[in-house]
Formats: structure tokens, C-alpha cells, sequence
């Protein structure tokens, strides 16, 4: 197995690992489920393909334009939908992302149904890490905030949360609009990394999949959705070798899993490096504080 085929895995992974994250904000921390985030991904996706080629712009602005366009268009979602309730308002989603597609089936500017080829392939393992990277810090400082509090008490018990005076819609706006944009930058990757965009590449399954990823991980948990997404995008390639039972196998795994584990692999925990790094360096402290003494 060639570093290439494993450097390819990984960005894949970094890629999904972006729209991941901002699902687990919207699902995991706000407990609102989404079956339309490729939908965002392939708004990010054409837009930041078309900052680059058309308006010439520089690959990162162009990211931000991209999960700029999706946030927008998750505020104007949100105003129509977030009044549902239940069932309803994944089937809003749902309907969403399908939408999404079938629209971009007939703008015959970016290609329809035909796609989009000669993207530029800006995309490397160094950027996809590097915006991981900060997607999570950002990710960390909202659900550690007050605003990541009161989302997560909206999860809990939304009339609850009404009662003692959290504005349940304004956070629930919030937390799409931030995750549509990650979304969108997620989608602006792909683009500038497979180099051709065509809006079947941003069907339901795709949005499926993200969802699969954020429960797999564990619901509640950013370190869950991090090794959720590296382990479900390398799987099927790990099964490549039995060909047509590939996706049987994967899909079986996912199944056990969330039989065994119904709370995901992290069950809601999260895998503090500094916290371990700082008691390390306490531990190794102690004697040499005893021998000062």
C-alpha cells in the first residue's frame, strides 16, 4: 500500500471529518437531526469552486466564501423550519438537500448534470489538517461557552430551557447556521480536491453517511466524531479487498457497533491531551519538589 493511496485516505477522512463536526454541533450538542447537510456541502462546493475559477480568488477566501454561502442559506432554512417539531423537521432537511441537487441538475452554468471538471486541485494533506485542526478549536470554545451550554441544555429539555429564559430558536439558528458553514468548507475541500463537481456526488447517502459518522462517534463527543470519520472513510477502503462484500461488511460493522455500543464509541467522552499532558508533567514534578523540600 503506497503512502499516495494512504495520503488520499486521510484527506478524505479530514474532509469529511469538517462537515462532521459541524453535524455534531447541530446533533450532538443541540439534538437536532439532519438529513440535508450534503446539501450545504455541494452549495460550499460550488461556490468555492466558483470563487476560484471564475473570480480568481485565493483558495482559503474562497473556503470561507463557500461556508459563507451555505451559512446564509442554513439562516433562511432555518427561519422556515426550525418551528417543526420532531419528524418534521428532519423531513424539511431531507427535502432540503434533495432540493439542492435536483437545482443544480439544471443550472447548465456549472456543468448540470454533467458536472464541473478542471477544478483546480488546491486540496493537500497539509491544508485538510491544518483547517481540522482549527475547526476543532473553534468547535471546543463554542460547546465550552455559554452558548454551547444553553444548546446543550436545549438538548436536554427544550421546555425546560424556554422556561428558564434560553431563546431555543436563536440557538437552534446558531447551531445550523455554524454547521452549515463547516459544511461548506467541507464541500469547498472536495471540490478543489477531486477536481470535478456533479450534483449526484451530493445525494441523500451523502448526508446519511455524516449522520452515521456523528452516532457512530458517539453523540455529544468531538473526539467521537474524530475518530468516527477516520474510521468509517478508511473502512470501506480497508475492505476494498473482498470486493462486492465490501459494503456488506461495512455496513454489518456499523450495525454491531451501534448494537454493542448504542452510545457510540466515545459515549459522549471526550479524549483530553492537555489534561493528560498537564498530569504527566505534575506527576514528574513531584519528586523534584520533594528533594527542594
Amino acid at each position: 500500500m503506497s503512502w499516495y493511496y494512504i495520503e488520499g485516505i486521510l484527506i478524505l477522512s479530514g474532509i469529511n471529518l469538517v462537515a462532521v463536526l459541524g453535524l455534531s454541533l447541530l446533533t450532538g450538542f443541540t439534538g437536532l437531526f439532519s438529513f440535508g447537510h450534503a446539501g450545504f456541502m455541494a452549495i460550499g462546493a460550488y461556490a468555492a469552486a466558483f470563487a476560484t475559477m471564475k473570480l480568481g480568488m485565493n483558495f482559503y477566501v474562497a473556503l470561507l466564501f463557500g461556508g459563507l454561502m451555505a451559512g446564509i442559506i442554513g439562516y433562511v432554512l432555518g427561519k422556515l423550519t426550525l418551528n417543526l417539531k420532531g419528524d418534521y423537521f428532519i423531513i424539511a432537511t431531507l427535502g432540503f438537500g434533495e432540493a439542492m441537487r435536483l437545482i443544480l441538475d439544471n443550472i447548465q452554468y456549472f456543468g448540470g448534470a454533467r458536472g464541473w471538471p478542471g477544478i483546480a486541485n488546491y486540496t493537500n494533506l497539509t491544508n485538510v489538517v491544518i483547517i481540522n485542526v482549527i475547526g476543532i478549536i473553534i468547535l471546543v470554545n463554542i460547546i465550552n461557552s455559554k452558548h454551547g451550554r444553553n444548546m446543550k441544555a436545549i438538548r436536554e429539555e427544550e421546555m425546560a430551557s424556554n422556561i428558564i429564559g434560553i431563546d431555543v430558536f436563536k440557538y437552534k439558528l446558531k447551531s445550523l447556521m455554524i454547521s452549515a458553514v463547516y459544511a461548506g468548507i467541507s464541500g469547498g475541500l472536495l471540490a478543489h480536491y477531486i477536481g470535478f463537481l456533479q450534483p449526484k456526488m451530493f445525494q441523500l447517502i451523502k448526508s446519511t453517511e455524516l449522520t452515521i459518522i456523528v452516532i457512530f462517534g458517539g453523540l455529544g463527543s468531538v473526539t467521537g466524531s474524530v475518530v468516527g470519520a477516520i474510521v468509517l472513510t478508511a473502512l470501506p477502503e480497508v475492505l476494498r479487498n473482498v470486493k462486492e462484500w465490501r459494503l456488506v461488511l461495512y455496513g454489518a460493522t456499523v450495525v454491531f457497533i451501534m448494537i454493542t455500543r448504542p452510545q457510540g464509541l466515545m459515549g459522549g467522552k471526550e479524549f483530553r491531551v492537555i489534561h493528560i499532558i498537564k498530569r504527566i508533567v505534575s506527576k514528574l514534578k513531584a519528586p523534584l519538589n520533594k528533594e527542594v523540600s
